[in-house]
């Protein structure tokens, strides 16, 4: 992500005012700033993503109006409010009518980005939660298919157009991107009431495949009028490649005497891991299985769904486990969201678990294992990641957000071993 998440500043004092606005840029977030609160409320709605640092004393609509008015339009948004030492009382009543925190001024700049960071967090959890309700609030059915990326919108909308239609069609992607539940997906929105069968290429042998395999009665039999997803295609003998290259032209099971053969009417859904796989099956396999391709994007290059991705997978498995729900904080979101994942979004969902079963608890930047350095060092390569990730892969685009000279860029780049090609799309 390229900041940290918005967060107004509202303040009559202007000096005051830009203080606090560049204190909070300067720590990664976007700051909009208003004059008093009538200004605020003008520009706020249920949908602002951050917490609210506002003084009390203010001519117009004052830090405890505008409290008032926040909490009348949505209970959850965090207020943080600023006084002097003659209204701290006034602070404690506000506390108990909904405000997030309180500081008095004068106030160290470490103790209000710490109360805004916690803020921040809490505000970003709330919208995520709402989006995950809006989302099984489209339908009778959530779509399994989380995150709000434009790679994976894209991938929603052509499952979405393709799940009616019977073309067969192959689907691309690195090992725990999702090919099954996307195949699964197809099946299911095809309104398809009869099996999926899956056939893992990795594990037949070429007994199997001249045998029981293609027999009338045979597992693939039991597609008839559902779904054969086809595993690792790639990974499939010179044998069973003929032998599916037959089936998937002529649909028919059994001997080489038609009238003895099964016909088997199913869609047909292939997968591979990689663009180079493509080269390992045969030519005549592959020309009727993928006349339609879907490529799955790995983690890495759809970082800002990791937040919501992590969340989801948190309360999957304290529903699973019947464990209290875990709220992943800043610190661990920064690590996950600098994080390569090869394992993809398979990977993110055993993490969850292990953090719901108290086995997963340091990520990279934790105070009781690291020296200042380290957590330094590992810090800005966090931050640098995540704004490469976000920028596109582009180093010009990188060092305006980052705010660092170019030179200074590639230093570090070097030195923490980041390569800003792995960034950029195809």
């Amino acid at each position: 992500m390229t900041s940290r998440g918005p967060v107004m500043v509202v303040d009559d004092d202007a000096d005051l005012r830009a203080s606090l606005s560049q204190m909070l840029t300067l720590a990664g977030y976007e700051v909009s700033e208003a004059r008093d609160g009538a200004e605020a409320l003008r520009a706020l709605s249920r949908e602002f993503a951050g917490p609210i640092v506002s003084d009390i004393r203010m001519p117009g609509v004052d830090g405890i109006e505008l409290l008032d008015a926040v909490c009348g339009m949505d209970p959850e948004l965090p207020v943080i409010l600023l006084t002097g030492h003659g209204d701290v009382a006034m602070a404690v009543d506000a506390l108990k009518s909904g405000a997030w925190d309180f500081l008095t001024k004068p106030f160290d700049p470490h103790e209000l980005e710490g109360a805004v960071s916690r803020a921040a967090d809490k505000r970003r959890l709330v919208m995520e939660n709402r989006q995950l309700k809006a989302m099984a609030g489209k339908g009778a059915r959530t779509s399994p298919i989380i995150g709000h990326s434009a790679a994976i919108e894209q991938v929603r909308q052509t499952l979405a157009a393709l799940a009616p239609t019977p073309i067969d069609l192959l689907i691309e992607g690195e090992s725990g991107t999702g090919k099954e539940l996307a195949a699964r997906v197809l099946h299911h929105d095809s309104r398809n009431s009869r099996r999926f069968v899956v056939l893992p290429c990795a594990g037949i042998t070429e007994a199997m495949a001249q045998d029981r395999l293609f027999a009338p009665d045979g597992p693939i039999a039991d597609a008839q009028g559902g779904t054969l997803f086809i595993d690792d295609l790639h990974r499939a003998g010179p044998l069973l490649q003929s032998r599916l290259a037959e089936f998937a032209e002529t649909r028919q099971l059994g001997t080489l005497d038609r009238d003895q053969a099964l016909s088997v009417a199913c869609r047909v859904i292939t997968t591979v891991a990689h663009r180079d796989d493509l080269a390992k099956i045969d030519p005549a396999l592959l020309y009727r299985v993928s006349s339609m391709r879907i490529t799955l994007p790995p983690l890495r290059e759809r970082r800002e769904d990791i937040p919501l991705l992590l969340t989801h997978f948190l309360g999957e498995a304290a529903q699973k486990h019947g464990r209290d729900p875990v709220r992943p904080d800043r610190a661990t979101l920064d690590w996950a969201t600098g994080h390569q994942w090869p394992g993809n979004v398979r990977e993110l969902e055993n993490l969850a678990e292990r953090m719901i079963l108290g086995l997963e608890t340091s990520f990279g930047v934790g105070e009781q294992t690291h020296t200042l350095p380290e957590r330094l060092e590992a810090f800005e390569r966090n931050q640098i990641i995540a704004t490469l990730a976000a920028s596109g892969g582009s180093v010009a685009k990188t060092i305006e957000r980052l705010g660092i000279p170019r030179k200074t860029f590639y230093y570090k780049a070097n030195k923490l071993g980041i390569d800003p090609a792995q960034f950029r799309g195809d």
